[in-house]
């Protein structure tokens, strides 16, 4: 038997710093010295703990050996790495570090070049490698896998507790403690060797090439949330570090903290919003449950959202409110007379704000910006066993490409609508039907098992809207209706036609094919095939 069980308190006597990020470590630095603490250090950090007066001894002059390489080679030696993964409580262990002249190190303190930073600069290829680091990943793992005796922190963060750690337990740490520290450690690996390999596939080109072998997802701790989709599970909202407009990267004005379902159902309405350039006028889109309820452009943001609200002013009471251009005071009004949960906007007014800061349950988000709707990206959804993975969908459409199959062709006015309801039934769950008139939707059939049964639903919720707004007709006459994928029967054009519609957009492709569009043509409809779907399950 050589070795000796370890114990729960382990003594810190010899530290190692080497920092990029060097936010709080003057003072630090100067706590660990005040406990008695010994300090190596490397480098730049070992020059800024010098200048600020605190001791400090050269890895180089530990290792017997200088930084070669431009500073590539400088802390993978055996008295650094022996030093960390030495084992106190093995007998044979010890006698190997005295052989050797290695000494202890007790506590590791690591935080690792700015690659995702440099990367997001825009920097060239060979800055964003030179910023890979090595000897930092290889010091943290081999800390955090000898967490029995050894302390490693990563984030800044983490200084305070460390020295409070040490105040408790009289200049030692708990295993409890280390082992804590021993997480944080290999989740910061972890994230950053997955950002490397994310920036070395996109570099290589294989954005269509084929999937990685090994998908590593990682993200950092935005905040904990009350609960998740129900209150008996738990939840917190992570973020990925990319600097893409939404709820992410929003200024929060009023209200309280967001729940799970506010991030999810503010991120779809935003999504949606986007896909309508600012240049070419307002737009508004109203959620509930991650559904788009209401959908409108129009001259002014005040009517466009007037409009989405017409289209199912039921569904629109508790939900999300999105817009692509700044709030301004004239349709924060109109907002405020419904109780909304969210509203999102690139940006709000100093009187919108004002108007809403009463609205104690309502949160006001503003984000400098909206989200490229082309910008790729990889969606994830869990499976038992595994999870799937596929490109964000950005198909798109322009009317050069749509093929008219009916007698009929589309007026101006009808490919207008026809393109809006294409580009909302790409947002709406599948089987998706969506009814344009005018720029704005009038009837969103989503979610159904039939197709047939989404075509019911939008009618009949156009029919609702109709009698509330005290309509002389359905909105449906004459409207432009999308479809997500193919009929694969005539009966759901014959009940658009028959409710009024006009003309239809859909992918095409069903073996009844011909049958669906002789009965656009019997009904006199306009109807054209995309040759792309949308489904979105």
């Amino acid at each position: 038997m050589t070795a000796d069980p370890a114990p729960d308190l382990a003594p810190l006597s010899r530290a190692l710093i080497s920092v990029s990020d060097k936010s709080g470590l003057h003072d630090f630095a100067r706590s660990l010295h005040a406990r008695g603490v010994e300090i190596l250090s490397t480098g730049g950090t070992a020059h800024t703990l010098r200048a600020a007066g605190i001791p400090v001894t050269e890895v180089s002059d530990v290792t017997d050996f200088p930084e070669i390489l431009d500073g590539r080679v400088k802390t993978l030696h055996p008295r650094i790495h022996g030093g960390l993964l030495a084992r106190r409580d093995d007998r044979a262990h010890l006698a190997a570090m005295a052989d050797h002249g290695i000494a202890a190190i007790d506590l590791v303190v690591v935080n690792l070049y700015p690659f995702a930073r440099t990367v997001a600069e825009g920097r060239d290829a060979r800055t964003c490698i030179e910023n890979i680091d090595i000897g930092g990943p290889a010091m943290i793992r081999a800390a955090a896998k000898n967490h029995a005796f050894v302390s490693v922190i990563t984030d800044v963060n983490d200084y305070t507790a460390l020295l409070a750690e040490l105040d408790a337990h009289d200049g030692r740490t708990t295993l409890a403690f280390r082992r804590r520290l021993a997480r944080t450690a290999y989740e910061t690996t972890a994230a950053y060797d997955a950002a490397v390999s994310g920036w070395m596939a996109g570099e290589a080109g294989d954005a269509q090439g084929p999937m990685p072998r090994h998908r590593v997802i990682c993200g950092t701790l935005a905040r904990g949330l009350r609960y998740g989709e129900n209150p008996h599970q738990r939840a917190a909202f992570y973020t990925d570090g990319s600097a893409r407009p939404g709820v992410a990267t929003a200024q929060q004005h009023q209200g309280k903290a967001l729940s799970y379902n506010n991030i999810n159902d503010t991120d779809a309405a935003f999504e949606l919003v986007a896909e309508f350039d600012p240049a070419d006028g307002p737009a508004c889109v109203i959620v509930k449950h991650a559904g788009p309820c209401g959908v409108a452009r129009a001259d002014t943001l005040r009517d466009a959202y007037a409009k989405a609200l017409d289209c199912d002013r039921t569904s629109a009471f508790g939900g999300i409110v999105a817009l692509n251009h700044p709030l301004d005071a004239a349709t924060a009004t109109e907002i405020a007379r419904t109780f909304t949960e969210v509203v999102i906007a690139p940006d709000a007014g100093t009187e919108a704000k004002r108007l809403l800061a009463g609205k104690a349950n309502l949160r006001l988000l503003t984000t400098g910006g909206l989200p490229s709707p082309d910008a790729p990206a990889t969606m994830l959804r869990q499976v038992a066993g595994g999870f799937l993975a596929q490109d964000r969908d950005v198909g798109h459409i322009v009317p050069d490409a749509l093929k008219v199959v009916t007698q009929r062709a589309p007026s101006p006015e009808e490919l207008r609508d026809l393109l809006f309801a294409w580009t909302v039934a790409r947002h709406v769950r599948s089987n998706a039907i969506v009814c344009v008139k005018g720029g704005a939707t009038v009837g969103i059939g989503a979610g159904q098992a039939s197709r047939l049964d989404s075509v019911n639903i939008a009618i009949a919720k156009a029919e609702r809207m109709a009698g509330e707004l005290g309509l002389p007709h359905s909105p449906i006459i004459g409207s432009a209706v999308a479809s997500d994928a193919f009929f694969p029967f005539a009966d759901g054009v014959i009940g658009i036609a028959g409710a009024g519609a006009s003309a239809i957009i859909q992918p095409g492709g069903s073996k009844r094919d011909d049958q669906v569009i002789r009965a656009a043509d019997e009904a006199g409809l306009a109807m054209v095939f995309t040759g792309i779907r949308h489904f979105r399950h």
